[in-house]
């Protein structure tokens, strides 16, 4: 009898409805890995800011999208074009693939259920974060191992931390990038700009050994590799901030500011969402773009995400396909790949013992 192997693919959620955008944001700001602060003051500050921002940049942005995420149909298509390959690849194993949102519907304890009540008798889980953060991978398997303990499950689990050089996601990177980049030749913009945009995150996550910026940096890094284009200009650079903290940076705002002054046409590439949703619909497609135009960048190009590219769902396959006899927490090729100074990268923290069904809030 084959082996029942169910693959759990990690998420951050969005609302589905407009009155579900306060409570999606709500939980979100609750985060202690999003706001380092005791309980009471991190839920005061949690609903100030989702008060604010569902009646204001938030609300403004899903209503954009019809009041609701696209997150959750996206990462849909992803699930079952990665459940059609694996279960192309194997005979001997039944593979079933779940998808597990941290902020909205449907979150751990649901998915639990559901990954128990189909019989699974393995686990690998796959963060659909291609550079592991503890604000996103390690948040989810938090709330994932207190699910499992408190619905008294304890089956057999692989956990893939991070693959920010996988061969499938670098190549379908570079071939969206060079779809962009063709055409702004095209448009007559000769050597444009690549921006590599990521998430942005407060700086001191980073200073206390989050290897984010590190591994977007080198995710960057391989595509430009594979793109193959001679003297190619690029800059890393990061969106989204929210609040008065120092953020990483350069930021998008000014690497577009930087292009105007260099009269360069550019090409935004979110190569830290693998997946359409508000920040890329709305942010890059609409805010950015206007900001472009505003300061007098020549020519704005976005290149798409990789969503349910061929290569992109190979390479998670592949993924899975060497978890299928491993446990515990690995990056792809089992290695630790961060340097020694990022102490809060998962596999250390793996080792310290910080991540427990237990001690998970």
């Amino acid at each position: 009898m084959s082996r029942k192997v169910a693959v759990v693919l990690f998420n951050l959620g969005g609302p589905d409805s407009k009155n579900a955008i306060r409570p999606f944001l709500l939980n979100f700001f609750m985060d202690k890995n999003i706001i380092r602060l005791p309980v009471p003051f991190r839920c005061l500050l949690a609903n100030m800011i989702a008060n604010k921002r569902s009646r204001r940049e938030a609300g403004q942005s899903y209503g954009e999208l019809g009041d609701r995420s696209p997150l959750l149909e996206n990462t849909d298509k992803q699930r079952k074009a990665l459940e059609k390959a694996l279960k192309a690849d194997s005979r001997e194993t039944q593979f079933k693939v779940f998808t597990c949102m941290r902020y909205w519907h449907p979150m751990a304890p649901q998915v639990v259920r559901e990954v128990r009540d189909w019989g699974a008798e393995k686990i690998v889980i796959l963060p659909l974060y291609p550079q592991f953060s503890t604000t996103t991978t390690w948040s989810s398997l938090e709330q994932w191992n207190k699910a499992m303990f408190e619905a008294g499950m304890d089956l057999p689990t692989s956990i893939i931390c991070c693959y920010h050089e996988n061969a499938g996601y670098v190549e379908a990177s570079a071939e969206l990038i060079h779809e962009q980049y063709d055409k702004a030749v095209k448009d007559g913009h000769e050597a444009a700009r690549v921006l590599f945009s990521a998430h942005g995150l407060p700086e001191k996550i980073v200073k206390d050994g989050d290897p984010y910026q590190w591994q977007c940096e080198r995710s960057a890094q391989a595509i430009v590799k594979a793109l193959g284009i001679e003297g190619l200009d690029y800059q890393y650079c990061y969106q989204s901030r929210v609040g008065p903290q120092k953020w990483i940076g350069p930021s998008l705002d000014e690497a577009l500011v930087r292009a105007a002054q260099d009269q360069k046409a550019v090409i935004v590439y979110p190569h830290a969402f693998t997946q359409e949703h508000v920040e890329t619909l709305v942010e890059l497609d609409v805010e950015y773009k206007h900001e472009a135009e505003k300061l007098g960048v020549s020519g704005y190009y976005r290149a798409s995400t990789v969503g349910t590219h061929k290569a992109f769902i190979a390479g998670l396959a592949g993924l899975v396909s060497d978890h299928l006899d491993k446990t515990g927490v690995a990056p792809e090729g089992g290695e630790c790949p961060c340097p020694a100074e990022f102490g809060r990268c998962c596999v250390r923290m793996q080792t310290a013992g910080a991540l427990s069904q237990r001690k998970a809030a």
